[in-house]
């Protein structure tokens, strides 16, 4: 009962994480945590299909979960985007995709076939090879650490361009997601402190209530009532 959710990471450039899942009666809403990529998320429910393009999030907030759903997404790697659709736009909001069905939807003027768990790369590949899906490799090269040789100036209009956030904006949500996985794996609360650079236990706090969602405490024991996206290691 409730939402089960697989996922798994992908070897494309262009994809940060491949999910799916489905839900079932129990359940009626999940909190549904800041993320810094784009997605691409196809659901269906009472046979009717939907295709969204979703964009970062900047916070946590609650989303509703209609009963026997089921729910599949690419989630695109930090610097890929749709020109067409720049994430700068979607920053906390979706755009619907028209002429959904079961076997395919509209995007940027062409039918596509919809994509599901095993094909996303397949999918991916079409995507930019048409270029409807493009990557800024500054961006990725930026938060391995690496020094892309550009003004500071040129970085940030680089990222908010292909992201629609700032480059500290990411790593605070990515620091908040990790601390999350952290604590769900049973870490004490002052080695993740320690870890990820927080100042203190209060830091921490506020991170994980507006970007999570969650306490501390109740990432650490868990809430079947109302649970999380996808958290992943990073």
């Amino acid at each position: 009962m409730g939402l089960e959710v697989e996922s798994r990471s992908s070897d494309s450039p262009y994809i940060e994480r491949v999910w799916r899942s489905t839900s079932s009666g129990g359940l009626d809403r999940m909190t549904s945590v800041a993320i810094t990529c784009g997605e691409l998320v196809v659901w269906e429910h009472r046979g009717q299909v939907s295709v969204a393009v979703r964009g970062p999030e900047t916070k946590a907030s609650a989303a509703p979960v209609p009963e026997d759903a089921t729910f599949f997404g690419i989630t695109f790697s930090p610097g890929s985007w749709m020109p067409h659709l720049p994430f700068h736009r979607l920053v906390d909001r979706y755009a619907d995709l028209p002429d959904a069905t079961r076997r395919s939807f509209s995007l940027k003027g062409s039918t596509w076939r919809l994509p599901d768990y095993d094909n996303a790369e397949a999918f991916v590949r079409r995507l930019a090879r048409e270029d409807v899906l493009d990557r800024d490799p500054v961006v990725a090269a930026v938060l391995r650490g690496e020094s892309p040789g550009l003004s500071e100036r040129t970085v940030q209009r680089r990222f908010v361009a292909a992201t629609g956030l700032t480059r500290v904006a990411i790593r605070q949500i990515e620091r908040a997601r990790r601390a999350a996985v952290l604590i769900q794996e049973g870490t004490p609360i002052p080695d993740v402190i320690d870890r990820l650079g927080y100042f203190d236990q209060p830091h921490l706090a506020r991170s994980l209530t507006r970007y999570i969602g969650r306490t501390a405490t109740r990432l650490g024991d868990g809430d079947p009532v109302e649970p999380l996206s996808l958290l992943y290691k990073t």
